[in-house]
């Protein structure tokens, strides 16, 4: 594909604000990122919580069919991700929502707003019960898990779940979500990655352990169907959707690259390592607990913690996840935000959100103080938001962008593009059609 003209590209980098809006001189010389920034940026949305999850999918599928499930969400990723720098590309908007609106109007841009606000709303309220779980500990069954915390300093007012994530949200995540730039996260998700890699490498360290002392756990390369039924094999997919789900942070992250050849080499080393991260988690978790592995590793690691090297471990893996979580937490913020100022203030002559202070600082304090506010008053709200969040990442991942292609308003499109668009809406519905339902009726396989 050839790269596009100056011109073009110039309309590519342009701020994430709807095209009726004025840009000053400063705005305009603002695509000034760099490569290496938007690696970390997208790779961090794209590590976020769900790695705990990856594991107890090696549990269903097997290592092989994993791994290739792995490769072909992340093949099918980039795909879309092309698709959506190539119409942002050729059209005149600059954001998610605009080059759905330009492909099938108001309609279409209020879809992925809304879905936008759902799965990244829900994330940041996830992210923060995950951290007053991980730090404060919960409840469930009737059983009490103790946090870090608490098993450190005992029950104590300050080791309370809405104390604790009282500090965190003002010492660790409000510096960072006030920053006006995406690119300026780059060192914060740089942290987050690194963090991620500190648990492959306790988990390889503690499997390569276990294996010297033949204590590891036979590895399933493929399905055991005496186990688990075909459908329960779907019910996978939209665990590794929702992993590679950075497209909501395409435009923001592109907005501030000066070419789109680069936004594309950025999403290529990320995806590659994603990849490598997932089969290592998966892999490596498997491996060291087999068949006993939960769908959560994380309680894994708090049932093997009965020495002293096995608490420092536990801890060790406990607050570099809790940590991992507070640092992609500004990430997708940021999508969030700029969807939200775009919905409240899309038809209003206003200048662009970060140029104007009181809108941005009112609209990022606002935010956080809602997240707050719904984790620590409803934490079970887990469960409502992560099937919300699974169908609504779909949409904006896969089903969205092919969708653009096959509307094909630029008409840009090749019949080999529209082949893959409906192979991509045909696989992202029939597996989280089949997901939904199996999840639905357990009792049915």
């Amino acid at each position: 594909m050839k790269i596009p003209s100056h011109s073009n590209i110039t309309e590519a980098v342009q701020p994430l604000l709807s095209p009726e809006c004025e840009h000053s001189a400063e705005d305009r010389s603002a695509p000034n990122g760099s490569i290496s920034g938007a690696v970390f940026n997208i790779s961090t949305t794209m590590i976020g919580a769900g790695i705990m999850s990856v594991p107890a999918t090696m549990k269903v599928l097997g290592i092989v069919p994993g791994f290739a499930v792995i490769v072909l969400v992340a093949l099918i990723t980039d795909v879309t991700v092309e698709f959506m720098l190539r119409y942002t590309n050729s059209g005149k908007s600059t954001t998610y929502a605009g080059m759905m609106g330009e492909s099938f109007g108001s309609i279409g841009s209020l879809a992925v707003k809304v879905c936008v606000l759902v799965t990244n709303f829900g994330i940041l309220i996830i992210y923060l019960i995950i951290l007053g779980d991980v730090l404060c500990g919960s409840q469930s069954n009737g059983t009490t898990h103790l946090g870090v915390l608490q098993e450190w300093f005992g029950m104590n007012w300050w080791t309370s779940r809405a104390f604790t994530l009282l500090i965190v949200a003002l010492f660790i995540m409000l510096p960072l979500v006030m920053l006006r730039r995406v690119d300026s996260l780059r060192y914060s998700s740089a942290i987050s990655i690194l963090l991620a890699l500190v648990f492959i490498a306790i988990c390889s360290s503690m499997a390569f352990s276990a294996l010297l002392s033949g204590k590891t756990q036979s590895l399933r390369m493929v399905p055991d169907f005496s186990q688990v039924t075909v459908l329960d094999l779907f019910t996978t997919v939209p665990v590794f959707v929702t992993g590679f789900g950075f497209h909501v942070n395409v435009h923001p992250i592109r907005a501030e690259l000066g070419r789109v050849t680069h936004m594309r080499m950025a999403v290529r080393i990320s995806l590659l390592i994603c990849m490598a991260v997932y089969f290592a988690i998966g892999f490596f978790a498997y491996l060291l607990f087999g068949d006993s592995i939960m769908p959560d590793v994380l309680v894994n690691f708090d049932q093997n913690s009965n020495t002293h090297v096995g608490r420092l471990l536990n801890d060790i893996v406990r607050l570099s996840y809790a940590l991992h979580l507070a640092l992609v937490f500004p990430i997708m913020n940021f999508s969030l935000r700029v969807n939200i100022d775009e919905l409240i203030f899309s038809n209003k002559n206003k200048p662009p959100l970060t140029l104007d202070t009181p809108r941005f600082v009112s609209l990022t304090l606002s935010l956080l103080a809602l997240t707050y506010l719904v984790a620590v008053a409803i934490p079970n709200i887990w469960y409502f938001f992560q099937f919300l969040g699974s169908t609504t990442v779909v949409c904006t991942s896969f089903i969205f962008p092919a969708a653009i292609v096959l509307r094909d308003m630029h008409g840009i499109s090749k019949t080999k593009d529209r082949v893959i668009a409906i192979s991509v809406i045909v696989f992202a519905v029939g597996t989280s059609g089949i997901a939904i339902w199996t999840n639905l009726n357990p009792g049915d396989g």
